[in-house]
């Protein structure tokens, strides 16, 4: 054999040595490339079972109104305190007791103005005598009309001087301008006071005001006799107290109207001054279709949910009525019967395989 036919021989070999020994890692590679691949086969995500919570739609009473914080108010409250100066010769009330309207509470010195009414009603009877003796008198024409007048005028001024040393004695006297709970003291018997001084606190505890601030969008509807209800920090008892006045102007810097409610507080069991959660309830559905908030969504410019049937998610687009913090109300696309899918909303496809929990 010629020397270039065997060479050629040769490299063919090696080729083909060379190729074998190539092809079992380059196979096992590109199995393991297709190996990792999505297969059509299989299914995407509309195929996979999706766990979720359901619930039977039926008729409920849905209630529209709001959540707010506000603060317990006494009716009325005032510092007590003389109109006069001197010094207290009695206190008349226990600290924290309830106190009836005209009551005596406290008393400065009034000695040298009862002096003083005593001297002025010693004259009083004389310079009656005289008024009627000088009528007698003018009648008969016997006096003139400016004697008769200066009688009558010495009369006028003493009446006057008279009642106004009873004035100042009442002025010494100090009286609970309403029924309420008066407060702890701050001055002793035998004190010198003067109007500046308080003697003591004075609260109107029945009825109470609750007062809360709404925003503007919510003006229209809390009015004068709107009902609200309330609670107490740490208490679960739940009041009821009706709105009695509302603020003329929105706030401008917080944008919020205040409102005051009363509560009758007959027993006398709640004190001012606590903190209220307080609840507003607008308006009220007996007949409602609702869904729990969370499952419904909104998506390109409307509202969808799902509703599950014969094992699948079904998308059904739907018109909403009032809202609550938990519920919606549904006025069309669902219907009393239907099973509603509460949960996975934002993963639902309509068509979707799912299995249901009812709520």
């Amino acid at each position: 054999m010629k020397r270039p036919i065997r060479i050629l021989l040769i490299t063919v070999i090696i080729l083909i040595v060379a190729g074998m020994i190539l092809y079992k890692p380059l196979g096992k590679i590109i199995s393991a490339d297709n190996a990792d691949a999505p297969s059509p086969m299989r299914g995407g995500i509309q195929n996979k079972t999706l766990f979720v919570n359901a619930k039977v739609i039926a008729y409920e009473t849905l209630e529209d109104g709001f959540y707010t914080i506000g603060s317990i108010l006494p009716d009325e409250q005032v510092d007590l305190s003389f109109e006069t100066s001197g010094k207290i010769v009695s206190i008349n009330f226990a600290e924290g007791a309830f106190v009836k309207k005209g009551q005596l509470l406290a008393k400065v010195n009034d000695a040298p103005l009862q002096a003083e009414l005593k001297k002025l009603e010693a004259r009083y009877p004389l310079a009656n005598d005289r008024v009627a003796r000088q009528k007698k008198l003018f009648d008969k024409d016997f006096v003139s009309k400016d004697d008769y007048q200066q009688v009558n005028t010495a009369l006028a001024e003493l009446e006057a001087d008279i009642e106004l040393v009873k004035a100042k004695i009442e002025q010494t006297e100090l009286r609970a301008p309403f029924d309420g709970i008066i407060g702890l003291r701050s001055l002793s018997e035998g004190q010198y006071v003067d109007p500046t001084r308080f003697l003591a606190k004075l609260t109107k505890i029945s009825p109470l005001k609750i007062e809360f601030s709404i925003n503007e969008r919510q003006a229209n509807d809390v009015i004068e006799g709107t009902r609200v209800k309330f609670r107490l920090q740490g208490n679960s008892e739940q009041y009821e107290a009706t709105v009695y006045a509302v603020e003329s102007e929105v706030d401008t810097k917080t944008r919020t109207l205040t409102a005051r409610a009363t509560y009758p507080n007959v027993n006398r069991k709640l004190i001012p001054g606590r903190s209220a959660s307080i609840e507003i309830r607008l308006r009220k559905e007996d007949r409602a279709i609702t869904i729990p908030s969370e499952a419904m969504i909104s998506e390109m410019g409307r509202d969808i949910a799902y509703v599950y049937n014969s094992g699948k998610a079904h998308l059904v687009e739907v018109s909403k009525g009032l809202r609550t913090s938990k519920a919606i109300q549904i006025l069309d696309g669902i219907k009393p019967g239907d099973t509603v899918i509460t949960s996975g909303s934002m993963q639902l496809r309509d068509g979707m395989p799912v299995s249901i929990t009812l709520q």
